[in-house]
This record gives C-alpha cells, structure tokens and sequence, in this order.
C-alpha cells in the first residue's frame, strides 16, 4: 500500500529528528493508482446510461459528453480537496513517528472514503441552499451551468494556490465564497430590478458562524483537553519530543492512530458531501428524468405522501386569504417569498396550498413518483423543491408559528420530510466517486501542508500529547457538525488545535505562520467571491453570445 504515494515537493521535514517525507513511487503503486482512478470514471459513466435507460431517457452525445465534463470539474474540486485538507489528519501521526508518512497518507485515505460512503447528505444540501433560487430551479438552463461551472473552477483555482503556498486554507472556505460571488453576480447581472435571486443571507450567516466558531473550538478545546491530559495522564512520555525516529510507546501509538482516524473519517463525512451536492445539481440539469425526482421511493409510501399534503395544504388554507388565481401567480410567489426570506404572509400561505394541492393531485395520479412521465419531471421537482423550502422557512419563523398549533408544525414537519426523501437524494454511485476522488486526492501532494502544520506553528517539535488533543477536538468538532447540517473547516479546525495545544504546551506558536494563515483565511471570502463573479459573467455572456 505505501507504494501508492506520489512523490511531493520536499525530502524531508527541516526540524532535527523529524520524519522524512520522501517516498520513492514503486511503478506497481502507479499502476494501481490509475486503475482505480479510471475505475472509478468508468463506474461513473456505466451508471449514468444504466439510470437514464432505466427510465427511458436518452442523452445525446453533446450532453453525454458535457456531463462528463462537468463532472470532472466536480470531481477534480474534491480531488484538491483530498491532498489540500487531509494532510492536517496526517501531520501529527507523521511527526509523532506514529505511522511513516506513506502509510499514514493511505490509512487516512481509506477512512476518509469510509466517511463519504456513510455520510447522511445534510451538509450536501446546507451548501446548495446558499445557491441563488432561481438558478437551482433552472439549473439545467445555460445560466444555471455558468453557475456551477464557475464557483467549482473558482474553489479549485484558489485551493491549488494556497496548497503552492504550503497555507493550510479552507477548501469549505472556498466553495462557500464560490457560491456567494455567484449568487451576488447573478443579482447584478438580471436586467430587471429584483428579477434574479441573489443570496440567501441567513443561511449565509448560519454557515458562516460555523466556519468562525470552529476554530476558535479547536483553539481552546485543544489547549483545555491538553492542560487536563497533564493534570490526570502523569506519564512524561506524553509531554516530551519523539526521539529520533522512534515511534511512541504502544498505547500513546494507538491511541495517535485512533485520533488520525476519527479525523480522516470525520473529513469524509463533512467535506465530502459538498461535492455530491454540485453533482447532484450537475445530474440534474443534464438528466432531469433520471436524478430530479427520487424514482427509488416505493409506491407504498404514496398514500402516506398524499395524507400528510393534504393536512398541510388544509393548515396552508386555514390562515390564507385566499388563493392565487393561477399556479403560475402561485409559483411567483412562492419563489420571491424564499428570495427574500419572507414567508410569513397571506399571498405566501395561500401559495403553499395551492402548490401543495397540484403536487399531491399530480402524484396520486401517477402513483408514485417513479411512475412521473420525462415531460412532467422538471415541473414538479421544482414545485416540490418550492414548497418544501417555503414549508422550512415558515417552520422556523417565529411569527409564522403563532398562527398554527403545535399539530399543524408537526403536520408541516412530516409534509417537508416527505417532500426531501422525494427531491433530496444522493445515488450510492455519486457517494462512491466522490469518496474515491477524495481518497485518491488524499495520497497526492500532501507533503506541503504536512510540513506547514507539524513544524511551522509550534515553536517546538510535536509532542504526543499535542497531536492527541488537537485531533480528538478536530474530529469531535467535525462530527458535531455533521450531525447538525453545517459545513465546516478541517483545516481551520486542526491547525486551530495545534495552536491551542503548542500554548498548552508551555511552546508557544509561531507568529509569523499564524498571520499567513489569518491572511489566507480573511483573502479566502473575498478572492474566491471574486473570482467566481468573474467567471460567471465571462461564462454567461459566452453562452448568450452563442444564443444558448
């Protein structure tokens, strides 16, 4: 396994007696590598024609072939990602001579695959929600494909000139500033005021706290769980340099393993998942019979989809004036309500019922929604997406929740369950591609920020008890948020800990590394909003002058 390691920029760490990061690349390892890298491609096409023949859609070759490109673009965003982010899960097992760095690199590869596989898609659609409403609902639209393409060229653009710089940088950071410099060019490109979606704020501040807390989580979780580890773990191993190569004793070793998994698994959860979205959106777009709608929903389950449409559409009608005199006006209102986050009106619930019965009404005719004809699909998907964000939103306005009963919420609360296993899915072949293209990324490239992070904060070498702590709060830190939905920073968060462990640790950090790195993560926002915007109307006003 260790032949599979690339080689990198650097022979070895500069501190005396840190490991040696040069790996001579066996022409078996490279062999294996490419396999699995085209495997994974060809997977990924085979899947494709199989969903679309299944249900009866056919691609022609353009679309095939465009699919297939963005695809790459969305895999080679968490490819970076692997090489760019996981080489924090790996730095302190590295210099605590825990693992040798090639072996190291392909036991976090594996977990970090492990953790894309079992990931829940939470995060996947937290990240998609910043994106403007408009351009998901069109997504298939040349405008909706400018989108995707330049915030995924804009995170990737700015992750590989971090990593050139050795800056252990966000690639969460980077997406999510992606994402917003697409959302504010689309609001300043639409030729009619107030005709385009921009960003949703209060997401926006909802993701952005969670990348702000974290490391400040990290920081002062580490130092605490250090300063405790020396009050109640007396063993003066714990606390002192490795000595020359040797590796730590058997139950520090382990335990430094352990955390160096917790930490590649927990990656996996939450990075990965942001990529599987964008693809989600890709397919989507390209494939809209095969991906919009969840066809894998059993037929059983719509009798129990009509029943709890029905008691929201009855709580929708209840406090409505009256309804929308077409389900066009309907879906106008529904879509300027989620734009500007204001649902808490009449026109709105009015527009709820109305939607909500034509969704109800278009499925119970089908019979399920694997039975919902190509011509129909785009439709209600966008219907269905309308309404459960509407249904979201009023959930978890204060105001709105003064005018149902605690029965109603819950009625409204089932419905938006119902209508997210319909919409919000995520193939096994999606997890699987996105989970290689991670772990792969992982084996490459890594040595820069591996460096960055074990010898360039603390002022002194790595201590067991140091790398311990910062990757038990990183991992913690990791999962928690995972559970909750929210995207966050591995990055931010173990060089965080690293740095609240060196304090700890009576070492001291290195000031100069620490300004670089809030340098970086202050330029991540602005530059990659920047970047993105560019490329957005470059692309936008391409695809117009060709009258696509």
């Amino acid at each position: 396994m260790a032949t599979m390691i690339l080689p990198a920029d650097s022979a070895a760490g500069t501190r005396p007696g840190g490991p040696r990061l040069d790996g001579h690349l066996h022409p078996a390892g490279r062999w294996v590598f490419l396999a699995v890298l085209v495997g994974g491609l060809i997977y990924a096409g085979v899947s494709i024609l199989t969903d679309t023949q299944q249900v009866g859609e056919r691609l022609a070759t353009g679309v095939f072939l465009f699919l297939g490109l963005a695809l790459l673009i969305a895999l080679a965003f968490e490819f970076v990602n692997g090489f760019h982010d996981t080489a924090n899960a790996v730095a302190t097992v590295i210099y605590t001579h825990a693992l040798p760095a090639p072996v190291a690199v392909v036991w976090s590869g594996a977990f970090n695959f492990l953790g894309v596989l079992t990931s829940s898609g939470a995060v996947a659609y937290s990240i998609i929600t910043l994106l403007p409403v408009d351009l998901i609902l069109h997504v298939g639209s040349a405008s909706g494909y400018a989108m995707i393409f330049a915030l995924l060229v804009a995170a990737i653009l700015w992750n590989l000139a971090t990593w050139a710089a050795g800056l252990p940088n966000s690639s969460s950071h980077a997406l999510i500033g992606s994402i917003l410099g697409v959302g504010i060019a689309n609001q300043l490109l639409s030729p009619v005021a107030g005709g385009a979606s921009g960003v949703a704020w209060g997401q926006v501040e909802k993701v952005l706290s969670a990348l702000l807390f974290s490391p400040l989580i990290g920081f002062g979780g580490a130092l605490i769980l250090l300063l405790l580890m020396k009050r109640f773990v007396r063993d003066p191993a714990m606390y002192r340099e490795p000595r020359g190569d040797q590796p730590p004793p058997k139950g520090i070793r382990a335990l430094l393993i352990l955390t160096c998994t917790g930490v590649s698994f927990a990656h996996g959860s939450n990075d990965g998942q942001k990529g599987m979205g964008l693809i989600m959106l890709i397919l989507i777009g390209c494939a809209p019979t095969a991906y919009a709608l969840n066809r894998t929903v059993p037929e059983s389950a719509t009798p129990v989809f009509m029943a709890v449409a029905a008691q929201a559409e009855s709580a929708f009608d209840r406090v409505a004036v009256k309804r929308p005199d077409s389900l066009v006006e309907a879906r106008d209102t529904l879509t300027r309500g989620i734009a500007t986050r204001k649902v808490d009106n009449r026109a709105v619930y009015g527009a709820l019922a109305t939607v909500s019965h034509d969704v109800g009404s278009r499925i119970g005719s089908y019979g399920s929604l694997g039975r919902v004809p190509a011509a129909a699909t785009p439709n209600l998907r966008g219907d269905m997406y309308l309404v459960l964000d509407a249904t979201r939103m009023v959930v978890a306005d204060k105001g709105a929740q003064g005018r149902f009963s605690a029965l109603e919420v819950k009625r409204m609360q089932a419905y938006a369950g119902q209508l997210e296993q319909g919409t919000r899915y995520i193939p096994i072949w999606v997890k699987v591609t996105v989970a290689l293209a991670l772990g792969l990324g992982t084996m490459v490239g890594w040595k820069r920020i591996v460096v960055t992070v074990g010898e360039k904060i603390g002022k002194s070498h790595l201590t067991y008890g140091m790398g311990a702590s910062a990757e038990l709060m990183a991992a913690g830190t990791i999962l928690l948020a995972d559970r909750f939905g929210l995207p966050v920073s591995t990055t931010h968060i173990l060089s965080s800990g690293v740095a609240g462990a060196s304090v700890a640790n009576g070492a001291g950090v290195q000031h100069r590394t620490l300004r670089a790195m809030a340098l970086a993560w202050f330029m991540t926002l602005p530059v990659a909003m920047l970047l993105s915007g560019v490329l957005y109307w470059l692309l936008l006003a391409g695809v117009r002058a060709l009258g696509l």
